[in-house]
């Protein structure tokens, strides 16, 4: 894919990273699901993690959560219960623009390919994301969504693994714009006492093939953790650990974002 303007979603997307670089720390990239627990209470702890995070996964929560862990999966049922509708997602990504955050979306295919792609990514770029992460969506079966994303000017952001092969990771990383989500194992998503050593690896074989910055999630679940992955990696990607503490309230997750935040920044 030809890397999108600096003017662009995609390129505003680099510029977090390239901000924080110049900083001498990493990118902090935070992720909840959208209306979890329910819409009102979902728009507050948006608010409040853009007070931490350079950016925001806004979860789009789905039926069939394949690969998901168990945290993730809960926290899309009981927004799901509670009402949530794709279009929902949309409303967090411009709550959280409208405060001066940047947002991308994380998504399963189906939901997206169900409300219509270009629909969908219209909307989303008029409330300010600036990108999608589509885990499910493979380089070489994503052509209609290549194609919106590009006329747009929004990142198509994709996944690597310790287990991607050479020819898999030129096309992948080839195929993105934004940044590429190092998935540091195998497996479903949740956090771990400890971050898989195949991280580092992981990320050195990614900058190989490509400049774009190169974020690590998968299982940070504290600010040593997120100091650790930040001494070589553009960004730390955390999930599950966040909703855990969004769980017990807002305060919770204000003190876990902040931790992470310091993290990032060797404090």
């Amino acid at each position: 894919m030809m890397r999108l303007s600096s003017d662009s979603p995609a390129g505003i997307l680099r510029d977090v990273f390239t901000d924080a670089r110049r900083q001498g720390r990493a990118a902090f990239i935070g992720y909840l699901p959208s209306g979890y627990p329910t819409k009102s209470d979902s728009a507050e702890l948006m608010l409040s993690l853009a007070s931490y995070a350079d950016v925001i996964e806004v979860g789009i929560p789905f039926s069939d959560p394949m690969m998901d862990g168990p945290v993730i999966q809960d926290a899309g049922s009981v927004a799901l219960n509670a009402g949530f509708r794709v279009k929902d997602s949309i409303e967090s990504v411009r709550t959280i623009t409208q405060c001066g955050g940047r947002s991308v979306v994380m998504s399963y295919w189906n939901p997206i390919l169900q409300y219509g792609p270009e629909k969908y990514a219209e909307e989303l770029a008029e409330a300010g994301g600036l990108g999608a992460i589509i885990p499910d969506l493979l380089p070489e079966e994503s052509s209609r969504w290549a194609l919106v994303c590009e006329k747009l000017g929004m990142a198509p952001i994709y996944l690597v693994a310790p287990s991607t092969n050479p020819e898999r990771m030129a096309r992948t990383v080839g195929a993105g714009d934004g940044f590429v989500y190092a998935a540091s194992h195998m497996g479903v998503t949740g956090a771990q006492d400890s971050v898989s050593s195949d991280a580092r690896n992981l990320v050195e074989r990614v900058r190989e093939y490509t400049d774009l910055p190169v974020a690590v999630g998968l299982g940070v679940s504290n600010g040593q953790q997120a100091a650790a992955i930040a001494e070589y990696a553009d960004g730390v990607i955390v999930g599950s650990a966040l909703i855990r503490a969004a769980a017990d309230g807002r305060e919770s997750l204000c003190a876990l974002a902040k931790e992470l935040n310091e993290g990032v920044r060797g404090v």
